[in-house]
Order: C-alpha cells, then structure tokens, then sequence
C-alpha cells in the first residue's frame, strides 16, 4: 500500500507566536513496510544542518524502494526562535518528563512513531561543536567535541534487526570518509557507553528508542562548517542508512557541496489563498509593503518546504525558512474575490493566457490586456493616465525599490474587482 507522500506542497495555515501551533510534520516516503527508517531533524533549533537535512531528504529525494519517515522540524518553535530550546533541551526529555511541561504532547508524539511496530531504525540528526577525536588533539580536535561523528549508545541491542549497532555506524564512517571534502572533516564513531550509567544520555531521544527495542544512532555535522557543507554530510550518513537497509532512492540534484547548495536555497516558494499569489523564496527582498492579506488576518498557504512558514504579529507577516527570517509582509487588508481566473498579457508581442499566481518571464515587455471586470495596479509603475492596461511596460519604467526580489527582476501586477483583491501576476525580467 502506497504510503501518503511528500507532495510538492505543504498546507499550512498563519501561525501565531506560540508553541502550541509549531507542531511538527511526519512525511512518510515510498511503500509501507516494516522495514522503516525514521529521520529525525530539529530537536534543537540551533542546529540547522540538521533540520535542513531532514528536509532536502524530504523535498529532494524520491524513494523508490522501501520506507523512510521523516520529522524535519520535531522542535520547531526552537527553529523560529533560533534557539536551543525555550523550554529546556528537548533532547533530555525522553526519560521522565511532567504533564504540564509545555513539550509533553510532542515527545509523547515522537515516542508514539518512534514505537511503531514498522520502524525499525531510528537517526537523529545533529550539528555538533568542533571535531570529535578518540585521543585529544586540541581543543578543537578531541573527545570532548562532538562535530563529525556517529554516535551510539552501545556496541549492540538483541534485536531481530540491525543490532548490530557498532558495526553499522563503522559502515557509516566509512563512507563518509571516502567521500570528504577535507581530511580535517574525517568521522569517527562516538559510543557513549549509555548503558554503563551516563545519566544525561540516559534522557536522549536514541537511548529511549534502543530502550524500545529500535536500533538508533544520532549522526553529528561540526558546526565549524557552513550549513551546506553539514548537510553534504549529514546526507552522506543518511545515503549509508538507507543502503544498509536495502532502501533505494533518486536524488533530484548534484551531490556536490554546490548542489546541495542549491537544493537548500533555490526553487523554494509559498503560495497564497488557493494560489492566488505565488512568491519565490530565493531571493526575495527582505520587507514588502502593502501586501493585500485578507481582512479576517487569516493567511492561507502552501509551501514548497517543511522547514517554510508564516508567523504573524500585529499587521507583519514573516516568513521564516528554518532559522532564517526571508522577508516580512506588512499587510494591506482588503476583501478578497472568492474565485479564480485567467487573463491575458502580451509578453514580448506575444499574447498569453495568464493564471493568478503565475510568475511570467519577460524579455523586453509586457502589456496587461484591458478587461473590464478588474482594475490593474502595476507595483512600482505610475504614469499621467492612471490606468495601466494596454500599455507596453518596459523594465526601466518601473521603479526598482518596488520588486519582489532583491536583485530588481521580479515585479507584482495585481488584479483588483471594484475594492476587492482578486489575484497576482509576477513578472520577471530576464536580460
């Protein structure tokens, strides 16, 4: 039976500043069996490598044989907040936690899939200080750090499967290290003897699930690196796991510090009120004005990432990707038309049929055909008729500091019925 997949989008509603809303996702990937992989990323929200792993595994990979679930974001207020965690670290709440702490619904939930009788292995993912070494090096270098390792709680489980934990994680480093970028990154295998009585480690999501009867490990990029590269990394680990368990994948990019570079930033998105309005992320200029949000204050959307939100406050609306904020809304509130439609633009002299939400590529110019249902508002265009229909419109003509995105390619046409909102066209200039 086909598993409910990660689509390209994710729905979503406007989400307030308040833990009890940042609840986390479970995408579940390829066939149901009972052989499943379970990726966790985000129990502490400042380690994106990562939660930006989990996500790419997510967005960017298509599993085609086999089972892999994925928490991206288990901690995602930490993530927002940009912080270890806000009501303590989340990753030592896993041996005894109180009913009224305000974490307690999520761990009882990850708990909950962590003991699915179908998962069968458990990898958490961090990002770790310096470069964990056997024998001191300095202080960078040494047993002490915990960046560039995989660790487990113990050499083995007696579990039907994959308790062999000790050989698995030397698997795993060994495939990693035929694939670093420096020799510096080498991994190592960290066994925190757990099980010997390390009380601390004793609270951690991998010892609860070993204790579960589930082989674990967590999997440690140095946060001596940039994000991309931890996530090279992390995705190298994950890769093994998956081989190790007989899953097979496609990746949709080059598995290169640069294209996972440009999984992470490119060709990411939030689209509004049933796609009515679509921005593009990658580039998008860091305040917008005067954008039209509904009335009620509620916004709807999709986004093209898990890690991609909404958080509003008075009347701004950011948008956050993981722990980085992308731009704010200031909102213009308005009544919104219910339905959606088409309508039409010459595009360098060539007509076009134009769905609301379209981002359109221009050459040279572009002309909004007129059409006596809307009223048209070119963002950043004025000239002494105020009417902005049947007339070619040149880059040059609209005033740069009203684009989209910061490069000053990217710009809003709106389409308005009487006072009420009814869509948006990007267009973007390309030369």
């Amino acid at each position: 039976m086909k598993l409910l997949t990660f689509f390209t989008l994710l729905l979503a509603t406007t989400l307030l500043l308040s833990n009890n809303h940042f609840d986390f996702d479970l995408i579940k990937k390829g066939e149901d069996d009972t052989n499943t992989l379970l990726v966790v990323g985000g129990i502490q929200g400042d380690e994106p490598g990562g939660f930006i792993s989990a996500s790419i595994l997510a967005t960017h990979y298509e599993i085609t044989k086999g089972s892999v679930w994925i928490v991206p974001n288990l901690n995602f207020y930490s993530i927002i907040k940009r912080s270890r965690g806000p009501y303590g670290d989340m990753n030592r709440k896993f041996a005894h936690l109180s009913k009224s702490d305000p974490e307690y619904k999520t761990i009882q939930r990850i708990k909950s899939y962590i003991k699915d009788e179908r998962v069968k292995l458990v990898v958490n993912l961090h990002d770790g200080s310096g470069f964990f070494r056997p024998t001191y090096e300095d202080k960078l270098h040494s047993p002490s750090r915990w960046g560039q390792c995989s660790i487990i709680d113990q050499t083995t489980i007696d579990i039907p499967q994959y308790g062999n934990l000790k050989e698995i994680s030397d698997e795993v480093v060994e495939y990693v290290n035929q694939n670093l970028m420096k020799s510096e990154h080498k991994y190592h295998v960290h066994n925190t003897r757990t099980v010997e009585g390390d009380k601390e480690m004793e609270k951690t999501l991998t010892y609860f699930a070993i204790n579960n009867g589930k082989a674990a490990f967590g999997n440690e990029a140095s946060k001596s690196l940039v994000t991309h590269e931890r996530v090279y990394y992390h995705l190298l680990a994950l890769e093994k796991y998956m081989d190790i368990m007989g899953i097979e994948y496609k990746r949709k990019f080059d598995f290169t510090a640069k294209g996972v570079y440009a999984a992470i930033n490119n060709d990411i998105y939030i689209s509004m009120y049933n796609d009515k309005i679509k921005l593009p992320l990658s580039k998008i200029r860091g305040f917008l004005k005067y954008f039209p949000i509904k009335k009620d204050k509620i916004l709807d959307f999709k986004a093209s990432n898990p890690l991609l939100t909404i958080v509003k406050e008075k009347n701004i609306y950011t948008i956050h990707y993981g722990n980085r904020r992308l731009s704010k809304l200031k909102a213009d509130y308005q009544e919104h038309v219910a339905e959606n439609n088409t309508v039409k633009l010459l595009v360098d002299g060539k007509l076009k049929n134009v769905s609301f939400g379209s981002i359109v590529d221009v050459s040279k110019d572009f002309l909004v055909k007129h059409d006596k249902k809307f009223r048209v508002n070119v963002i950043g265009y004025t000239n002494k008729k105020k009417i902005e229909t049947d007339i070619n419109i040149q880059k040059n003509q609209i005033a740069t500091r009203y684009s989209v995105d910061e490069s000053g390619d990217i710009y809003r046409v709106e389409y308005y019925n009487a006072h009420k909102f009814a869509g948006m066209i990007l267009v973007k200039f390309t030369s």
